[in-house]
């Protein structure tokens, strides 16, 4: 990934993980495992870790602990109606975004 995707990948990772436990429920390193095969392939797990984190103190997600065949418990994440409201925002903001890029990219049309 070049480094300019990289740092715009840094301004949308969040409401991309919120988009992905949309879906379903999910631990940190399945999280990374279906990111990686959706092309985001230098996507490190400690990243997500640490925004699961940021995410879990900000009320956006609910947290599971669920028994784990080996070590500890895995925490389990599950968008709440607060985080889905952020989603919400996230999508009205990234069409407000791409429609206004777009526009550019057609010379200010």
């Amino acid at each position: 990934m070049s480094k300019l995707a990289t740092e715009m990948l840094k301004g949308t990772l969040e409401g991309i993980v919120l988009a992905t436990l949309s879906g379903r429920p999910a631990y940190g390193y399945e999280i990374t495992a279906w990111l990686r095969e959706q092309g985001f392939t230098d996507i490190a797990e400690g990243t997500i870790y640490a925004l699961l984190v940021r995410v879990e103190k900000r009320g956006l997600v609910d947290v599971e602990k669920v028994p784990s065949e080996k070590g500890p418990p895995r925490k389990v994440y599950s968008l709440n109606a607060q985080g889905r409201k952020y989603l919400e925002e996230f999508w009205r903001t990234w069409g407000f975004l791409t429609e206004r890029l777009e526009q550019l990219r057609e010379g200010g049309k």
